[in-house]
């Protein structure tokens, strides 16, 4: 295993939702805005105030946080562990792709969304700057493995997606469960690995 060099801060990502425009709206009253919590690492995201429950065909989860801000299409990410709790399968797909993806029904404080998709386990992935890239040598919707040296648990995670963007800064995304199974937290350092 060859180590690159250059460590990449994780980011720990736990379930939370992306909202339209016209969704907010319904779920938080007619000329709703989100408001900022808390600024994310990734310019220009942010953790808002505004929380909504997901149902599902078995459970619920209250409290669920809205990230901002607005979105094109409603889009929801949740671990494996959350599925199974709400009773349903959703794929893994990369953030934006929820075509043929599940629905679930989103109750906010005005109003709720039944809806025909948007579900997903995202997949976990690398946002770098083109620079970066360049210094990993690596590109866009490349596929890599990354190394995780957490004490008691050291781990290889695979099909780590890169996302190149002028916009990103250096940061890789799992969620809850992948952090768990590697004692992975938010802060950690990781490593991608040529195997």
């Amino acid at each position: 295993m060859k180590i690159k060099e250059g460590a990449i801060i994780v980011g720990v990502s736990a379930r939370h939702l992306h909202l339209s425009p016209a969704h907010l709206e319904i779920l938080f009253g007619a000329g709703a805005t989100l408001t900022k919590y808390k600024d994310l690492r990734q310019p220009g995201q942010y953790a808002c105030d505004e929380k909504v429950t997901i149902v599902g065909p078995k459970g619920s989860f209250e409290n669920v946080r809205v990230l901002g801000p607005v979105r094109k299409d409603t889009q929801i990410e949740i671990s494996m562990t959350d599925a199974l709790k709400l009773g349903v399968t959703p794929p893994i797909r990369d953030s934006g792709d929820v075509v043929g993806t599940p629905g679930v029904e989103l109750i906010g404080p005005k109003g709720s969304v039944k809806l025909d998709k948007g579900l997903i386990i995202a997949k976990r992935h690398i946002h770098m700057l083109p620079e970066e890239a360049q210094r990993y040598g690596v590109k866009d919707k490349d596929l890599v493995a990354v190394f995780c040296d957490t004490k008691g648990r050291k781990a290889i995670l695979m099909d780590v997606l890169i996302r190149v963007n002028p916009t990103y800064a250096l940061e890789f995304h799992v969620d809850t469960d992948e952090s768990n199974a590697a004692m992975l937290k938010t802060g950690d350092l990781v490593h991608i690995v040529e195997l």
